[in-house]
């Protein structure tokens, strides 16, 4: 028994006449009516009743009929998935920050290789604007970003949030600070500040503005860098502080000294944003993968 067998039981059925059903199924009647014969024979049992100018199901015929919509169904649906699994990209574009995401990313890398080993990860380390962007033109399939201080930003993306990590201080081991459990944000703002550059990343300033907003000093940024490993090398050779995630530690160890801020400054919020709309079976994959990762955090 194939597939095209139950095809023409199920159009004769639903037509009862011969002819009829060949003109839709686009075959000729002597030819339909043989694969119908040949399908009772295979079966063992009569599935119409037939007279001159029409044919009925039989009681069993007509129990077969609702089996055989079943899997012809099936099989359609079958054929459908296959398909676009087979359309699914074999590249998966992630833009990420790198020190926020540190803990995270290699579990998640790790989980959605397992489940998707055939397709290759193109991992792109770009500033967190930079990221927005190629999602929105399509560079980029998904990001791990740092949320922006302005919410409306990501109002055409789907955003989900991660988690969120303490904003600290980072001296370098030798820094008066370093002795001090907690440093006051108007020691702070008396200090050479080490940041990222203001092109790249306007929403760490932004997000700076809002910290200092209730001391009266401000801080005086002495150098940028386009990364954090160039910020933290300045902070370790003594050049200036730093303020940043307190996944500083996870990435750099015992490098620099991290400090808790008094008032403790609104924690960062890291998440992963992809176009509106359906994301691919990849893509999804993957925004899954990464929610496990924080979860087995």
């Amino acid at each position: 028994m194939e597939l095209r067998h139950l095809r023409y039981f199920v159009g004769v059925a639903e037509t009862e006449n011969v002819s009829r059903a060949a003109l839709k199924l686009h075959v000729s009647q002597p030819a339909l009516s043989a694969q119908i014969r040949d399908l009772e024979d295979e079966i063992g049992f009569q599935l119409f009743e037939r007279t001159a100018k029409s044919v009925k199901l039989t009681k069993a015929g007509q129990a077969f009929l609702d089996e055989a919509r079943a899997v012809l169904q099936r099989a359609d649906e079958a054929v459908k998935k296959a398909r676009s699994i087979a359309a699914e990209p074999s590249e998966l574009y992630i833009g990420y920050s790198p020190t926020p995401v540190a803990e995270i990313l290699p579990k998640a890398l790790r989980a959605f290789q397992q489940a998707m080993p055939n397709v290759h990860v193109r991992l792109q380390d770009w500033a967190n604007q930079a990221i927005l962007d190629g999602v929105r033109d399509g560079r980029l399939q998904l990001g791990l970003i740092v949320s922006p201080p302005k919410a409306s930003s990501l109002r055409d993306l789907r955003y989900e949030e991660l988690f969120h990590d303490r904003v600290c201080v980072a001296v370098a081991p030798q820094h008066p600070f370093a002795r001090r459990r907690a440093i006051p944000l108007t020691d702070l703002a008396a200090e050479p500040l080490i940041g990222l550059t203001h092109e790249d990343y306007p929403e760490y300033y932004d997000y700076l503005s809002i910290t200092f907003s209730k001391v009266k000093q401000k801080p005086r940024v002495v150098e940028e860098h386009d990364s954090m490993a160039g910020i933290l090398s300045s902070v370790e050779a003594g050049t200036g502080i730093a303020i940043g995630a307190d996944a500083f530690g996870y990435s750099y160890g015992n490098r620099v000294k991290r400090l808790r801020i008094i008032p403790e400054p609104k924690p960062i919020s890291i998440g992963i944003i992809g176009p509106k709309g359906r994301l691919s079976s990849v893509a999804e994959k993957f925004w899954q993968c990464a929610k496990e990762a924080v979860s087995k955090k």
